[in-house]
């Protein structure tokens, strides 16, 4: 478990959906390791599809069949929602919840609100991942100001599925922790009140206005601008959602793409809202859409960093070995550059640099990945003093191998596979992963 685990920030409901499915494939004795990969993606792109016929069943109700099928053109052609809906990121499932709950909301005119059912889906979504609440503030205070029987709200269905939703949060998180944790508040501990998420790097205030939203848009940028202007009022809603929760993320220093993945769909319904009213361009407009979205999709899908996953199957290949119980490899990446056993499925020896942030105040603190990265040929030559401790097999990026070469040569490890990773180089990351193994005394 990483350290987020160990300081209670993460809560065990979400992933006890793919232990489910993973004991379920167990009992039934299918547990290899290429299903163990594939189920979990299959079981989030199942339910992305689903949240994208419910974003068209939406705006069917609300508008008609042409916005609707415009909205959900939109949808499918953007890069980013092709590149994140089969990710088992918690941001995911958040922004699939956020669908569903969003066909539930009793928005002015629709007749299919039900205000248990969207706040069930706002708890769930919440107890995955606590930021899904940020959206929907709004909406809630709006449907809050709107509905006239106030307190029935609050008493029949605020309340109730409040205590339901965290309750059983409680309780899943008490029995995997073996104490009572409230996951919730010491995730806004620490990413709010001590800000400390800025270990992960930290970014200028303005980043989602002037790169976070551009690029998940793309080229559905003008289409949302001008949907906005169009749009009539009953909608300023859904803006209003988008606009505050990219203004509250902007106030957290430490800024990714993913954060801002939950109001993709808001934007995707100007977007449509635009296309419908593009009459004779209209044609000419889905085309540069499609043909605009199709190559960031499919580099960014199938060619872009895809070496942390390709090299997997290399280590996967140890455990067929008669000499696994001797294998032990060590990954010498930024941290979590990888997947780790759901990839591997067998009890290999397996290590990577770790880098959780210092919960303790100390001014000077560096972790080890940094510490590694600072002086990698002195450290690898402290770390392992001995031949006995040596790792047999060595991962790591190819900017690294100039610089440890003479340890590699001292130690006697052989390159044994070069993987691609990605043409962008960052930092530590470099074009290639390289799979190192130690000579034994039978290869000589």
């Amino acid at each position: 478990l990483t350290w987020g685990w160990a300081n209670g920030l993460r809560g065990y409901s979400y992933p006890l959906i793919f232990a489910s499915i993973y004991k379920a494939l167990q009992l039934l004795a299918k547990d290899d390791v290429q299903l163990l990969i594939w189920v979990p993606r299959l079981v989030q792109a199942v339910l992305a599809a689903f949240a994208d016929v419910k974003l068209y069943s939406l705006v069917r109700h609300l508008e008609n069949a042409e916005t609707a099928k415009c909205v959900y053109f939109c949808q499918l052609c953007s890069w980013f929602t092709w590149y994140s809906c089969t990710r088992t990121l918690t941001n995911t499932m958040e922004t699939v919840l956020t669908i569903f709950a969003l066909s539930y909301y009793p928005i002015k005119g629709s007749k299919m609100g039900s205000s248990c059912q969207y706040l069930a889906l706002i708890a769930f979504a919440v107890v995955i991942r606590p930021t899904a609440v940020i959206p929907w503030i709004p909406l809630v205070f709006s449907h809050f100001l709107q509905e006239q029987r106030k307190g029935d709200l609050i008493l029949h269905n605020c309340i109730p599925v409040g205590l339901v939703t965290v309750g059983t949060s409680l309780i899943i998180d008490r029995v995997f922790f073996g104490e009572w944790v409230l996951v919730q508040l010491n995730f806004l501990k620490f990413n709010v009140l001590q800000n400390l998420g800025t270990f992960y790097g930290s970014h200028p205030w303005h980043w989602y206005f002037t790169q976070g939203l551009p690029v998940i848009l793309g080229t559905h940028l003008p289409f949302f601008i001008h949907g906005c202007v169009l749009a009539p009022k009953r909608y300023h809603i859904f803006l209003t959602a988008v606009i505050w929760t990219v203004l509250v993320y902007s106030t957290l220093s430490h800024k990714e793409f993913r954060f801002i993945y939950p109001v993709l769909p808001f934007c995707m319904f100007f977007c449509g809202y635009s296309l419908k009213h593009l009459k004779a361009w209209k044609k000419s407009a889905a085309s540069f859409l499609l043909l605009s979205n199709l190559l960031p999709a499919l580099y960014t899908g199938l060619i872009h960093q895809r070496g942390s996953l390709d090299v997997m199957s290399h280590i996967q290949q140890l455990c067929n070995n008669s000499y696994q119980s001797q294998a032990f490899v060590f990954i010498m990446m930024p941290c979590h550059s990888t997947p780790f056993y759901s990839h591997v499925h067998c009890p290999l020896k397996m290590r990577f640099l770790q880098c959780p942030p210092d919960l303790t105040g100390n001014e000077s603190y560096i972790d080890e990945a940094d510490v590694f990265y600072s002086n990698p040929l002195g450290w690898l030559n402290k770390e392992f003093y001995n031949d006995t401790l040596l790792p047999s097999h060595l991962i790591f990026f190819s900017v690294l191998e100039q610089e440890i070469s003479s340890f590699l040569a001292l130690r006697g490890y052989e390159k044994t596979a070069t993987v691609f990773h990605t043409h962008v180089l960052q930092g530590q990351v470099g074009s290639h992963i390289y799979v190192y193994r130690k000579k034994t005394e039978m290869n000589h």
